[in-house]
């Protein structure tokens, strides 16, 4: 049998469970605890009323909140583009390729290296709270590339996602609906039967709404299920693409119509928004504010990338979304867990409620809002992950 751990004396902790504590979407319980046994919660609530257990942990009057849930992010890549990043916030045009640069370097790297950078990125974010993850290949663009990187993937997380369709493939630039018929026949049947998920970048200069809806068409009857890099850039389809196909999640939502917004609120389709992305190229902000009013299910990720968003660091996502989207320090928190749950469609994470996961994490703070309050400062004091401490 599984022994059983208490942790006990935490000021505040953040159960996303709306029947519990102060009977918000937080479901914030005072002066609570949590017991844990194996890789399960088995019990929330007040201190006072905790079950006797095997062990116990003090967590001395600080939060606990679930482990983020990241769920939107570029892991399996090689090389680096700081050069275009220092550019682009000095003001000077900048000639190197974009997606194409880490595309050529990926191609060059071994598995050992593709396998060494996630790991790296993995401990990094784990270290900052995030114990459940997403991650794409889409830096490959090759049948061999895609497979071996959704390969090594697989090796750490459920949570993968084919992501063929990131842009069309520098040797058949000319010949895009060549590429699609690749990334939707050979490429899709060397990739499926290691991932759950199908992506396409529906965008100016990537694939148009008919294209998306061809490769995301392909993706379902494989048994993946998709979900869309949309409206980022500019309005589009990819939006009301993602609720007609009944993706789990339209990520970006930038530039959005009042039809795009109505959609969302009316669909099981949840809304990730990538602050980290706006930061990172000083573009408009997503308007989390009237998504969220409009009744629709928003999620907060790092859309971690070597190019647009290059943080793994979802307590920074969450004071961005803060100070400049329009969310509430509660409603952001939500969004990095529950939310980030949601839009993987999972029921066992960004939770702490009985048959959850056991992934915690313990701020060195008396509250959840100081991951807004106190941004850039490193609060992440202890980290749980099925039930056994990381961090």
């Amino acid at each position: 049998m599984s022994s059983s751990t208490v942790i006990t004396n935490i000021a505040a902790l953040v159960t996303n469970d709306p029947s519990l504590g102060d009977h918000s979407p937080l479901g914030l319980v005072r002066d609570a605890a949590v017991v844990v046994e194996g890789d399960r919660v088995v019990w929330t609530g007040e201190s006072s009323k905790a079950p006797a257990t095997d062990n116990r942990v003090d967590a001395d009057g600080r939060a606990v909140l679930p482990g983020f849930v990241d769920s939107h992010s570029h892991l399996l890549f090689a090389g680096d583009r700081t050069e275009e990043f220092n550019a682009r916030m000095s003001g000077r045009p900048y000639s190197a390729g974009g997606i194409r640069t880490t595309v050529a370097a990926t191609r060059a790297a071994s598995d050992a290296e593709l396998e060494a950078g996630l790991t790296r990125y993995l401990a990094e974010a784990l270290r900052q709270g995030t114990t459940t993850f997403e991650t794409k290949s889409g830096y490959g663009l090759t049948t061999a590339d895609e497979s071996r990187a959704l390969r090594v993937a697989a090796r750490h997380t459920d949570e993968v996602t084919f992501l063929g369709a990131h842009i069309v493939a520098p040797e058949l630039a000319d010949d895009p609906a060549a590429y699609v018929d690749l990334v939707t026949g050979e490429m899709l049947d060397a990739c499926a039967p290691h991932a759950r998920w199908i992506d396409v970048f529906c965008e100016k200069g990537a694939f148009d709404g008919d294209q998306a809806r061809a490769i995301l068409t392909a993706g379902k009857a494989r048994g993946l299920h998709p979900r869309i890099h949309a409206n980022q850039l500019s309005y589009g389809p990819g939006v009301r693409l993602a609720v007609e196909l009944d993706a789990a999640s339209a990520d970006h939502c930038t530039h959005l119509t009042d039809a795009d917004v109505d959609a969302l609120a009316n669909s099981g389709t949840v809304a990730t928004l990538l602050p980290g992305a706006e930061f990172s190229t000083r573009a408009q902000w997503p308007d989390a504010r009237r998504l969220i009013d409009a009744g629709a299910t928003v999620a907060l990720s790092t859309d971690c990338n070597p190019g647009s968003s290059f943080t793994s660091s979802v307590p920074f996502c969450i004071a961005l979304a803060v100070r400049d989207m329009g969310m509430t320090p509660d409603e952001a928190v939500w969004s990095a867990t529950a939310g980030g749950a949601a839009a993987l469609r999972r029921e066992d994470v960004g939770r702490l409620v009985p048959g959850a996961y056991a992934d915690l994490t313990l701020l060195d703070a008396p509250s959840h809002v100081h991951l807004a309050y106190r941004p850039g400062v490193p609060l992440v004091a202890g980290v749980w992950r099925r039930g056994v401490r990381k961090v």
